[in-house]
């Protein structure tokens, strides 16, 4: 009797220890989550149509933070200051009205012209709009606008100088002046001429004006704002044209502003808004059709 009930308190025991052991495993042995519940047309909120994440966005971080920081050189009828400090210019103009479509602030950023894709890629600046041309160099690191404006580079000499100055071969023995990394110093290498690289082409101006370089080499557009009667360099003139060339904005490589930019530039264009501001400057014959 003794041993039958001891078998019968061993084989309860035996039956509590294993329904307990079932017990802990589905309710604490398996940390596996149930799967979320999902709507079969769920969306991610952070795609912006184009198939760019909101954190990759340059549209969204320009939104977000309110302005767009536009990169420039001192460029004269694209990027200058008025008697007040203010920046002016077609691209100045421009700029501003595109920051103003995107419900934002436009200000504008002196840089380095030879460190334009570094400030861009460091998000010091959100964009270079500053007569830039469209080289192969800049089409291959920056994200470009469509062209927007016609320009060539030009040979800057004293205006008593200029009948001897006719084209690339007159100008071989000459000392010139170019901007550091722009198309005109390109042109420079590309006629094997001899060229001091200064900041800016206003500098580049100032050298030829002052006697310390024999010629520059820089935009038409420039060119034809400031020298020769009635500009801030009447002793200087433009003569010899080396190439034909047309102008972008740049952004961040894969940037979502360049189609943004785009669509401003076609609707700016059908309005006739890039035609006026390109007329206040004189420049309105160089306009690339949207």
């Amino acid at each position: 009797m003794k041993k039958s009930k001891f078998l019968a308190l061993l084989l309860a025991l035996a039956m509590t220890f294993t329904l307990t052991a079932c017990g802990n495993k589905d309710s604490a042995g398996d940390t596996s989550a149930p799967p979320a519940e999902t709507s079969g047309d769920v969306t991610d909120s952070s795609d912006t149509g184009d198939g760019q994440q909101a954190e990759d966005s340059d549209l969204a971080y320009v939104k977000d933070k309110g302005t767009l920081i536009v990169g420039i050189t001192e460029f004269e009828p694209m990027d200058y200051q008025d008697a007040s400090g203010n920046w002016i210019g077609f691209d100045a103009d421009l700029a501003k009205a595109f920051a103003e479509s995107l419900g934002v602030n436009a200000e504008f950023q002196v840089i380095d012209w030879d460190s334009k894709v570094m400030e861009l890629n460091g998000k010091t600046i959100d964009v270079v709009w500053n007569g830039m041309t469209l080289t192969d160099e800049v089409k291959s690191s920056m994200e470009c606008s469509n062209p927007y404006f016609n320009n060539a580079q030009v040979i800057i000499v004293p205006a008593d100088k200029a009948a001897e100055i006719t084209d690339a071969e007159s100008a071989k023995d000459l000392a010139f002046a170019v901007e550091i990394g722009s198309a005109g110093k390109q042109q420079a290498d590309a006629n094997s001429f001899n060229y001091t690289e200064v900041a800016d082409q206003a500098t580049a101006l100032l050298e030829v004006s002052s006697g310390t370089a024999d010629a520059a080499i820089i935009d038409y557009l420039m060119a034809a704002a400031m020298t020769g009667e009635g500009t801030s360099y009447e002793n200087l003139t433009f003569t010899a044209s080396l190439n034909s060339e047309e102008y972008g904005v740049g952004f961040r490589k894969g940037s979502d502003l360049a189609t943004a930019l785009n669509e401003f530039f076609a609707s700016a264009y059908a309005d006739g808004t890039m035609q006026n501001i390109a007329d206040t400057y004189n420049i309105g014959d160089m306009l690339v059709k949207q």
